[in-house]
């Protein structure tokens, strides 16, 4: 019989993003072919037609050309009908002129919810937290964050996350507390003695100590 602990699985970063087909407001969708090659912003939301989920969304609407600048596509997700999700973005669009353009999974059935461990029994056993899974083009996760029901998230750590991400990827670095575009980041550590030795010899970044160097890109 399958345990509650079974049912809520949380996937962790590191595993393969799992696969799913589903219902959106875009279209049907099967994960593992939803846009090839590009890193993705999955993220869930109690429900439609809810204050601070408007908000969330309507954040989300509002910076997706960052997003897409950034080779990033959205997807939201609720445990909502297609119908109310159609309603709820067309009801935004009209009161506030914010058009939710990216794909919002209809997940009714709450398997993909239960896949991505966004229900958290002792929050809501019906109503998905707010889960939000970077996920890169290889389909990997690599970061997620979690938030209760009742407090918003925020989308400049979003972005942020997704930014700093792409850099460590790119440059094989690591980033210090705060990291922006722009900071000095830190180089790796040595792992011999020559490569201590090489460290403290070093006049081109910043040491704290041979263990903690910053330097420019």
């Amino acid at each position: 019989m399958e345990t509650t602990e079974q049912m809520y699985a949380m996937p962790r970063i590191g595993d393969m993003a799992p696969d799913f087909t589903a219902v959106t407001t875009t279209g049907k969708i099967k994960f593992s072919d939803f846009a090839k090659d590009k890193w993705i912003v999955m993220f869930s939301h109690p429900a439609d037609f809810t204050p601070v989920c408007t908000t969330e969304m309507s954040g989300f609407a509002e910076r997706q050309d960052e997003f897409t600048a950034m080779n990033t596509e959205l997807i939201g997700l609720s445990i909502d009908s297609i119908h109310s999700h159609l309603a709820w973005v067309n009801n935004v669009r009209e009161k506030t002129g914010v058009y939710f353009q990216f794909p919002i999974i209809a997940d009714l059935d709450m398997h993909v919810s239960k896949l991505y461990g966004m229900l958290q029994p002792n929050e809501s056993e019906t109503a998905a937290v707010r889960a939000v899974f970077f996920i890169d083009p290889s389909k990997k996760i690599r970061l997620i964050m979690y938030y209760p029901l009742n407090v918003g998230r925020n989308m400049d750590e979003i972005v942020r996350a997704l930014q700093a991400l792409q850099f460590t990827d790119k440059h094989k670095v690591a980033m210090p507390l705060n990291w922006r575009p722009g900071d000095k980041v830190i180089v790796p550590p040595p792992k011999t003695l020559a490569e201590m030795d090489a460290r403290i010899a070093d006049t081109t970044c910043e040491k704290i100590d041979f263990y903690l160097a910053k330097k420019t890109i």
